[in-house]
């Protein structure tokens, strides 16, 4: 009633208008929003940008979460760790089929016969395995067993002649590293070098190098003309294993600097080289 009482009929009317205009107002300003919210339109890079650190965080996470491999003997392995190491209903299969007769698997090269696990799993799981001490100590042999099976350098197989079945008769080498071993060989007409170009192929580790080692070595090398580090130039070593044009460039700006290199272990020096393959590298320089 006061209402009525203060204002007169003008000035209710426009207190009523003033109102209606807020009002008004609010309701355009939400619609607005709403309509630009919806048309927002995000370019594609920026998209994926995002979208790539998103799927990079989450795979972080995954990788942190992942459970964790503890040391576990072969024998028993139950069908929820078969799965969870990889294996195939198979294979599982294979190990239990072999178990059920008494029988134990005492060595990792034991464990992929009896499963028929590819080389790349085996490579994963191997790390794992966890045999009893009394298994251990019965297949290391005493030094002079060890002497005695130690192949002189005329008993050993060629390596630039070997074949994939002679290399798959290796522990620790299947039929995808053999034919690798021989492509990486076959690269280069003549074949290997040295035994140490092994250390160049992908996915061979020191222990599987040596056990190639107990049975083949380079007996036909290929012969090369070694380049003069002192006065090679960057087309020169650019032919050269793991060097490429900017390593090439870094070596002879360092050389120019130094006035020369006065020994080939002073290429480590250079920005970026790679330290683990000098050996390999030394193999096609000279400093005549």
């Amino acid at each position: 009633m006061k209402f009525y009482t203060y204002f007169s009929n003008k000035q209710r009317l426009a207190l009523v208008v003033l109102v209606l205009v807020i009002i008004s107002l609010q309701l355009s300003w939400v619609s607005y929003n709403k309509i630009h919210t919806d048309t927002f339109d995000i370019p594609t890079e920026t998209y994926l940008k995002f979208q790539k650190e998103v799927d990079s965080l989450i795979a972080d996470q995954n990788q942190r979460s992942a459970p964790k491999i503890y040391p576990f003997n072969p024998n028993y392995i139950t069908d929820y760790k078969g799965y969870s190491l990889g294996m195939s209903s198979e294979e599982i299969d294979r190990l239990h089929a072999f178990r059920s007769k008494n029988k134990w698997v005492n060595s990792v090269k034991e464990f992929q016969g009896v499963t028929k696990v590819s080389d790349s799993l085996l490579k994963q799981i191997a790390p794992y395995f966890k045999f009893p001490d009394w298994v251990v100590k019965s297949s290391q042999k005493s030094p002079a067993i060890a002497s005695a099976s130690t192949k002189s350098f005329v008993q050993k197989i060629d390596l630039n002649k070997a074949t994939a079945t002679q290399l798959q008769k290796v522990h620790g080498i299947g039929a995808f590293y053999s034919e690798r071993i021989i492509r990486f060989r076959d690269s280069f007409e003549g074949g290997f070098i040295s035994d140490i170009q092994l250390q160049g192929i992908h996915g061979l580790t020191p222990e599987v190098i040596a056990n190639i080692l107990k049975e083949f070595t380079v007996k036909t090398p290929r012969l090369i003309d070694k380049i003069n580090l002192n006065t090679a130039t960057i087309d020169q070593l650019v032919r050269i294993e793991f060097i490429d044009y900017e390593l090439a460039y870094e070596i002879v700006e360092l050389r120019m600097l130094r006035d020369g290199y006065s020994a080939i272990e002073e290429l480590t020096k250079v920005k970026e080289f790679p330290k683990e393959k000098l050996e390999i590298i030394k193999l096609y320089l000279s400093l005549n």
